[in-house]
């Protein structure tokens, strides 16, 4: 398979098969329900956010139900907090206190998780988060995501912060077993170390490393669709991350959600054009998935499960027709038309004409109807593109068509610059 993405070519190449993934942000903030960085959001006092730990008891914690819902969803690998940006560590760590095992539940989270991913072959990713509004030398300047002075007792001390942190990272990367990503946020002080990413990937050579760290890493992490990026491929790894509620990323109990065709255009638009894709939700305090939220990542899944042939094994085709609102992946005879933006009950695809040999509707399997004669928008040009009619929009109007096309010659053309393949239909 080519998308025009140059390959690591070592054990982080797991990574270009795996596609889409599980996010997980569940911390002590989900006790209250009301949003993943409660204590600085909230100006929460410190001293009164600590007691939370007292309360942390996830006793419906099963990470195998948590896998049950990633299959179910159409994933293939999982991230997850062990550490948020409150400092508080889902695991036995021996750096700080302020962890799972001080608490009632008393047990290593991830460790659990961890020992169910192994024994699923699900591939293991860990999110860390450099701000830390707890460890006293982290120095909290009241800059973006740290509070706005330290609090009493600390000692701010950045090189001894690094310390703790390069002692956790050893932690997670040397007694959980193969991991396969580390997922950084919140270098607010933008500093640079390769040292980090340097021991990360000598404990766990096989796992992918974002943009947020101490150096460049191996891919970007475009963030809920803030970033509307023109680009019909990409020619560098990309996982872009979004969350299924509108408010948080950990659990908030009066949530809003996204429609499913929001995420089901969003997590389209990055996948066919080479990209992976990371999908949030929250835990509650019990350690269980909202209703809400699992029921999104099941109707997710179907229409993964329906379209999925058009992501695999394929490449970005989306040069071949300059359609805004369309998108295309292709293999060997077969194009794939992802009809991602707003669209009638009909679709040009300009400037190609050759007529397929059958075009199917992937999402329930319904032939679809086309035509190469021409239209009347098309009369400076004098020539017939062809053309999918009779497309059941409306029906799909919460969701996105893909269509299939197999035609009786292979595509050719010559190569193109985005994805060095021959790929154009004549």
């Amino acid at each position: 398979m080519s998308t025009g993405i140059a390959r690591f070519g070592d054990g982080r190449d797991w990574f270009f098969e795996a596609r889409y993934g599980l996010f997980i942000h569940w911390g002590l903030y989900a006790i209250h329900g009301w949003h993943e960085q409660e204590q600085w959001r909230g100006r929460v006092p410190a001293a009164e956010y600590v007691k939370l730990q007292a309360a942390w008891n996830p006793t419906a914690f099963d990470p195998d139900a948590w896998l049950d819902l990633l299959a179910e969803a159409g994933m293939r690998y999982l991230c997850v907090t062990t550490k948020h940006h409150d400092g508080f560590c889902l695991w036995d760590t021996q750096q700080t206190p302020f962890n799972t095992m001080n608490t009632p539940y008393g047990r290593d989270i991830i460790g659990q998780l961890a020992a169910a991913c192994h024994r699923r072959g699900v591939p293991l990713c860990l999110y860390y988060s450099v701000a830390d509004w707890h460890q006293p030398n982290y120095p909290n300047l009241g800059r973006h995501h740290e509070l706005a002075a330290p609090k009493p007792g600390d000692e701010p001390d950045w090189d001894r912060y690094m310390l703790f942190l390069k002692a956790q990272v050893r932690e997670l990367c040397s007694n959980y077993g193969e991991l396969h990503g580390f997922w950084w946020d919140m270098n607010v002080p933008e500093h640079l170390d390769e040292s980090v990413n340097a021991l990360i990937r000598e404990l766990q050579p096989q796992a992918v490393i974002n943009n947020r760290g101490f150096d460049p890493g191996d891919f970007g992490t475009p963030e809920r669709d803030y970033e509307q990026d023109p680009a019909r491929s990409f020619d560098t790894p990309v996982e872009a991350c979004q969350s299924v509620g509108l408010e948080s990323w950990g659990y908030r109990a009066e949530e809003s959600y996204y429609t499913d065709g929001h995420l089901l255009r969003s997590l389209d638009r990055y996948l066919a054009r080479g990209a992976n894709y990371l999908l949030n939700v929250g835990p509650r305090a019990d350690g269980s998935i909202p209703p809400e939220s699992a029921a999104i990542l099941r109707r997710l899944g179907a229409w993964k499960a329906a379209v999925g042939e058009a992501f695999t094994a394929t490449r970005p085709a989306s040069h071949l027709v300059p359609n805004p609102q369309l998108l295309l992946t292709a293999r060997d005879r077969t194009l794939y038309v992802h009809l991602v933006g707003p669209i009638g009950d009909s679709v040009k695809l300009k400037p190609l004409t050759t007529a397929p040999l059958r075009a199917t509707l992937l999402n329930d399997g319904r032939p679809v109807a086309w035509a190469t004669n021409l239209a009347p928008t098309d009369h400076l040009d004098q020539t017939g593109y062809l053309r999918l009619c009779g497309l059941p929009a409306n029906e799909y109007a919460n969701s996105v068509m893909v269509i299939k096309l197999e035609f009786a010659e292979p595509l050719q053309g010559p190569p193109t610059a985005t994805t060095g393949d021959d790929l154009r239909v004549r």
